[in-house]
Order: structure tokens, then sequence, then C-alpha cells
């Protein structure tokens, strides 16, 4: 396996901050999201997350263009 994770923050400083918008983001879905490993979660359940933060970041997005 390779080392190159596309999963990297390309912003050191922004890695708390992603941090809690994830969590902001699994409370909204109803996911219980806990501090360090969730390998527990389902795929539904990891997908719901990201997908309501990427629906998020669209909106502030479309919300700047205004």
């Amino acid at each position: 396996m390779s080392n190159n994770s596309s999963n990297r923050v390309l912003v050191p400083e922004a890695k708390e901050g992603l941090n809690r918008f994830k969590m902001e983001s699994a409370r909204e879905v109803g996911v219980n999201l806990k501090d360090g490993y969730n390998g527990d979660l389902t795929a539904r359940e990891a997908g719901s997350i990201g997908g309501n933060m990427v629906k998020k970041m669209v909106e502030a997005y479309e919300k700047g263009l205004e």
C-alpha cells in the first residue's frame, strides 16, 4: 500500500476546524461519531456524514457567489 493518502489535510492549521465540522455534520444526520477510531460505522453512516459536509460546503460557496 502506498503512503500517498488522498485524505491528507493540505493546510495543517485547518485540521481542528475540519474535525469540528465533521462532528457537527454527524450530529445533524444522527450519527454517533466518537473522537478517535470510528471503524464501527456503516458505509451508509460514514457516507451520510461526508455527504452532509459536501452539501454544506456547496451551499456556502453558492451563497458567496450571490
